[in-house]
Parts: structure tokens; sequence; C-alpha cells
């Protein structure tokens, strides 16, 4: 999923994230960092409630949600509608590098945030998948911790990490700070932990 920061309408959207979230008692928190583009992790993800309230807490941050999609799903009729909600369209074939497609759209737009949900399901799995990851590192652009918490009924933005090629180190700080978010079903949140991170062991803190 990526996120384009909003122009001419961004107040209406705006005002209709910030009415929907004080209906449900949510609240957000943090801010975007400088910059036009980045990518975020969407996380935990747990229930198809995440969707309206990453929109609106989306909307009120100022940005207009957009996600990575199948090449199928942006055929005709309807791709067009597709594109402008957002869609950026990836080839999933095997045989494709869905990294290196994220990366030459990164180069060939202005402003892109690229939010990524890790896990790629909403049921617990053994340990979130590392495009995000090699993405930024490629792009050469920070990873925003994006985040919406059930249990204090708060979304927005997290840590910021710009990822120097330590996996395990930037890891660290990531899965810190996600280790204290709560999804709304809990058993359903995938670790935060990489497959890429089993070779070594993790150091047990970082210092300040």
């Amino acid at each position: 999923m990526a996120l384009t920061r909003t122009r001419n309408a961004g107040w209406l959207a705006r005002r209709l994230g910030g009415l929907y979230l004080r209906l449900f008692g949510w609240r957000v928190e943090g801010r975007l960092p400088a910059g036009t583009k980045a990518v975020a992790i969407a996380a935990p993800h747990t229930s198809n409630w995440d969707l309206p309230f990453m929109l609106a807490v989306s909307f009120v941050l100022g940005v207009k949600p957009s996600w990575l999609g199948k090449r199928e799903l942006f055929r005709r009729p309807f791709g067009g509608l597709m594109r402008r909600l957002g869609g950026i369209p990836v080839d999933r074939d095997r045989r494709t590098n869905l990294v290196q497609q994220v990366l030459d759209h990164f180069t060939s737009v202005d402003q892109l945030f690229l939010v990524i949900p890790p896990s790629g399901t909403r049921k617990r799995a053994t340990h979130w998948k590392s495009g995000f990851y090699h993405i930024a590192r490629g792009a050469e652009v920070p990873i925003i911790c994006a985040f919406l918490d059930y249990r204090r009924k708060v979304g927005g933005i997290g840590p910021v990490v710009m990822p120097g090629g330590d996996l395990r180190t930037d890891m660290l700080v990531i899965r810190g700070f996600y280790d204290q978010t709560t999804g709304k079903y809990p058993a359903l949140t995938t670790p935060a932990r990489l497959l890429e991170e089993e070779d070594t062991p993790l150091p047990e803190r970082i210092e300040a």
C-alpha cells in the first residue's frame, strides 16, 4: 500500500478522517517526517477493521493511501479507477523481482510513501516478509513505523528508521516499538522478525 500527500482536497479528507476517529473514540499520534518518499510499515495487521482506521488516520495526517496490487486488477473496466484510488500495479509472477519493480516505481515518481503490511496476512504467521526493508534500503528512503494500537485507540506514526545495512540492529528498533503495540486480535499478531535475522544472534540492546 502506498501513501501520496493530499493536495487541494486535503482539508475535506482530514475532516472526514477526524470525524470517523472521534466517533470510535480514537486519536492520532505522531507526525510524518520531512521528505516526499518513504516506506511505511502497516502493523499490526489482524483485522478487516484495520483498513478503515488506517484510511482515517492517513487522512488526518494529510496523506492519501494507495496500495500495491497484482497487475490483473488494473485491467479494464476498473483499471483507471484502481489507479485513481492509488493502486500501483505489480507483476507477482515468481520469475519477476517484485522489489525491483517497486524500486523502479520509486524512481519514476516525485512523491511516494509506500505502506506495506509486512505480515502479509491477517492471520498469525511465523515472521514478517522482508520486502519493506529491502525496498527502503534500495530506494534510500526512511522506514516509517505506522501503527494502529487498539488497546489505547491510537493510530499514527512511531519511530523513523533509516536503513543502514545492519538489518538486525534496525529490526531491533522496529521490533521494540511494535512489541508495545496491540492489534485488534492480539493472538493473530505476526512476530516482528525476519527470516534473515535467524542467521546470527541478535544484539540484546542498542546503545543510546
